[in-house]
């Protein structure tokens, strides 16, 4: 394996975009991303197949789907910290280990509760991961070429949430009730092993030399800021996958906002005695990143539960198979993938214009999708209209998801990469979490009082609300842009 000049693996000899193996490390960075997402479109169409092959109640569902979001939560920013400091192909090793070895207990677990923690190892393994990967790519990236690889993100996402449904269905139908969701979970597992071997062949320099030593080392990753961090997410996250069945549990979110404000007057106090923070403040001096946060947020409130909805409908509402709900999803998913690419190559040229449009074009979609919904109940159109309406969706998918990236990425130095990467994933996962939780509970509360059209009618406006306020922080950036407003630190 290659050496390379320095921690970031950036030097006088080595500047982004001349490293000729760029493109192989990006190669493995998204076969591993690949499989993390895969996992969790499969999911959505397998939880009934969970249902009825564990006995699993819905409170059981819950936890498969918010379980792994919330241990990924946690864990991203201290993560992404690490690998800014340890060096982040070592981690991304690591997480990639983790994450398969939570596939395979997840695959081969007795109970619901036994599921539930293997998908929290699951999340651990993603967490490691995932800021390495958005690290790496500003590594080794610069200017347009960077702009093309979040573009190749943007498309393997895509490409995940159309292959994951269909292979779902499809492991479901070939297994059974019993055998099938157990293959959802372990196909990852082959994924996961190409992906270990790929990066201990193809990663720079001797791993091992990354980690640093007792004492000045350890110190540098601040374990106290990422413990008072951990603590903060868990305590905000926690109540919306809990509080159902425990309400005092709301309790924890101002016990969220005093941890809040006690990490970052540790935070302060950490930099003022000369050591390197947990998280550099002066990112959040830059419009441009801390509106590309609430844009991410927003929208991972909803979209991923948009998802859920679907799959859930097709199977319960209209009592159609898991390979026929991930078909739904199909043309949308590759519409989205090629349109993550497309704006990769363009983000320079049109930028934060693309984020309104695919807002815009998500708002549309809903509406239609609500609109096939309703006429499917009263017997005038074919569910699988839902094709041509999800295909909004898709395009604004790959419009929004790889610009965001890189616009908000494009003024954080390359020694924070990782960790400023972390924060905006932090954001999507508390988005998700609050989304899955807020946005099911409303939908199953409908269903279980009126029409399944109605229950979607109810959780497809509470997605649209949530994008319409995406959508207002977009033109507020873009009006701030034009302005000069924003502030490079």
């Amino acid at each position: 394996m290659m050496d390379t000049p320095d921690t970031n693996g950036q030097g006088p000899d080595d500047p982004a975009g001349s490293d000729p193996i760029r493109w192989r490390i990006l190669v493995i960075l998204l076969v591993a991303i690949v499989m993390t997402l895969i996992s969790v479109s499969i999911v959505n169409v397998a939880l009934p197949s969970i249902r009825l092959g564990l006995g699993a109640t819905q409170s059981d569902i819950q936890w498969v789907l918010s379980g792994y979001a919330l241990s990924f939560g946690v864990v991203l920013v201290a993560a992404g910290r690490a690998g800014d400091i340890m060096g982040r192909g070592g981690l991304f090793i690591a997480g990639v280990s983790v994450f398969t070895v939570g596939s395979m207990m997840a695959g081969t677990a007795s109970d619901a509760d036994a599921l539930n923690i293997a998908r929290f190892v699951q999340g651990l393994g993603s967490g490691l991961l995932n800021p390495q990967g958005i690290g790496m790519i500003q590594q080794y990236f610069q200017g347009e070429e960077r702009g093309r690889a979040f573009g190749y993100l943007g498309t393997a996402i895509g490409l995940s949430i159309a292959i994951g449904p269909v292979l779902g269905g499809v492991l479901i139908e070939l297994g059974g009730p019993d055998i099938g969701w157990r293959l959802t979970f372990l196909v990852n597992v082959p994924i996961g092993i190409a992906a270990i071997v790929l990066g201990l062949k193809w990663f720079p320099r001797p791993l091992i030399k990354r980690f640093p030593t007792i004492g000045s080392g350890l110190r540098s990753l601040d374990p106290v800021g990422a413990f008072l961090l951990g603590l903060t997410v868990l305590a905000i996250l926690f109540p919306f996958v809990e509080a159902r069945n425990a309400p005092l549990l709301w309790l924890l979110l101002p016990l969220a906002g005093l941890l809040g404000m006690i990490w970052v007057l540790w935070e302060r106090r950490y930099l003022r005695n000369g050591h390197s923070p947990m998280v550099d403040f002066s990112i959040f001096r830059a419009r441009s990143y801390t509106n590309g946060i609430s844009i991410m947020s927003f929208y991972f409130a909803g979209l991923p539960s948009l998802w859920v909805l679907v799959a859930v409908y097709v199977q319960e509402g209209d009592s159609r198979t898991a390979l026929e709900a991930g078909l739904i999803g199909v043309p949308a998913a590759l519409i989205g993938a090629y349109s993550a690419q497309w704006a990769g190559r363009r983000v320079a040229r049109y930028g934060r214009q693309m984020i309104i449009s695919g807002l815009c074009l998500t708002l549309v979609g809903l509406a239609l999708s609500v609109w096939v919904v309703v006429l499917h109940e009263a017997h005038l159109l074919s569910v699988w209209w839902l094709v041509g309406s999800l295909c909004f969706v898709g395009l604004a998918q790959g419009l929004v998801i790889s610009t965001n990236q890189t616009l908000t990425l494009s003024t954080v130095p390359l020694e924070y990469a990782g960790s400023s990467g972390a924060i905006l994933q932090t954001g999507q996962r508390i988005g998700t979490a609050v989304g899955f939780a807020v946005i099911t509970a409303a939908t199953f509360w409908t269903v279980d009082v009126n029409s399944w059209a109605m229950a979607v009618t109810v959780g497809f406006a509470i997605i649209a609300l949530v994008v319409l306020l995406a959508l207002i922080v977009a033109v507020s950036d873009l009006r701030a842009q034009n302005g000069g407003a924003d502030r490079a630190f």
